[in-house]
C-alpha cells in the first residue's frame, strides 16, 4: 500500500506540474491577445495592466521550477519521465519570454497613445493572429503529447517571418515618406519584432515537445525566413518640377 501511494503521490506531482504549464501557456497567450487589442483601441489603460500582470507568469514560471528540482531530487525521474520534467523546465522559461515580450507590445502601446493615429498600425493585428493560433496548438501538443501537431506549430513560423518582413518593408516606407512618422513607425517596428519573438518561441516549445516525447532532437533546419536585416526600401522619388523644402542650399 506504502508503495502504491508513493507512485500515485509521484504521478500527481507530474500531472501538477502540466497543470502549471498549462495555466502559464492560457496567461501568455491571453497577455499577447489582450496587448493586440489594446494597440488597436488605443487602450493605455488595458496595457497599463497587462504590464502589471505579467508579475502572475513570473510566479508561475517559479512555481515550475521548484517542482521540478524536487521532482529530480526526491523522484529521480527516468526515461520519459526526466525528459518530461526538464522539458517543463524549458517550456516555462519559453512562456516567460512569450508573456515579456506581450508586455513590451504594451508598453509600446502606452508611447503610441500619445501620438496620432498611425494607419500602418493595421499590419500588428493581421501578423499577430497566426502566432496566437499558433500557441493555441502548441498548448494542445503539449498537453496531448501529441508530436504531428509539434511539427505543424514548427513549420507555421515562416509565415509569421513573412508577415513580419512585409509589414517590416510597410513600416520603412510609411517613415520615409514622413519624417513625422519616424517616432510612431519606430514603436510599430519593435512591436512586430516583439510579435516575430514570440513566434520563435512557440517554436522552441514545438521543439521541446518533440524531444520530450520522442527522445531525439529535430534534425532539419529551422524553419526561418526572416529578411528584415537584409532588407532595402529605396526613398520614394521627388516629385518632378518640384524641390523639396531646403533643396536650393545643396
Amino acid at each position: 500500500m506504502a508503495g502504491e501511494h508513493i507512485v500515485r503521490s509521484y504521478d500527481e506531482e507530474l500531472k501538477r506540474l502540466d497543470r502549471l504549464i498549462a495555466e502559464m501557456g492560457g496567461r501568455a497567450e491571453a497577455q499577447l491577445a489582450a496587448a493586440v487589442q489594446a494597440l488597436v483601441r488605443r487602450d493605455t489603460q488595458t496595457a497599463a495592466q497587462i504590464v502589471e500582470q505579467d508579475a502572475a507568469i513570473d510566479a508561475l514560471e517559479t512555481d515550475v521550477d521548484v517542482l521540478a528540482v524536487r521532482l529530480l531530487a526526491l523522484r529521480q525521474p527516468m526515461a520519459g519521465d526526466l525528459r518530461g520534467v526538464v522539458g517543463a523546465i524549458r517550456i516555462a522559461g519559453d512562456l516567460e519570454r512569450i508573456a515579456d515580450y506581450a508586455a513590451n507590445l504594451a508598453k509600446r502601446t502606452m508611447a503610441l497613445g500619445r501620438m496620432p493615429t498611425v494607419p500602418a498600425a493595421r499590419g500588428i493585428p493581421r501578423m499577430s493572429r497566426p502566432v496566437e493560433s499558433m500557441i493555441k496548438d502548441v498548448l494542445d501538443a503539449y498537453v496531448n503529447r501529441d508530436v504531428a501537431k509539434a511539427i505543424d506549430v514548427w513549420k507555421r513560423d515562416s509565415e509569421v517571418d513573412d508577415l513580419y518582413n512585409s509589414l517590416f518593408r510597410e513600416l520603412l516606407t510609411y517613415m520615409m515618406e514622413d519624417p513625422r512618422n519616424i517616432g510612431a513607425g519606430t514603436h510599430l517596428m519593435f512591436a512586430a519584432k516583439n510579435i516575430e519573438r514570440i513566434g520563435d518561441h512557440v517554436t522552441n516549445i514545438a521543439e521541446t515537445i518533440h524531444f520530450l516525447v520522442t527522445g531525439e532532437r529535430l534534425t532539419e533546419a529551422r524553419p526561418k525566413s526572416d529578411r528584415s536585416s537584409f532588407e532595402v526600401v529605396e526613398p520614394p522619388l521627388k516629385t518632378a518640377g518640384r524641390r523639396s523644402e531646403g533643396e536650393d542650399r545643396w
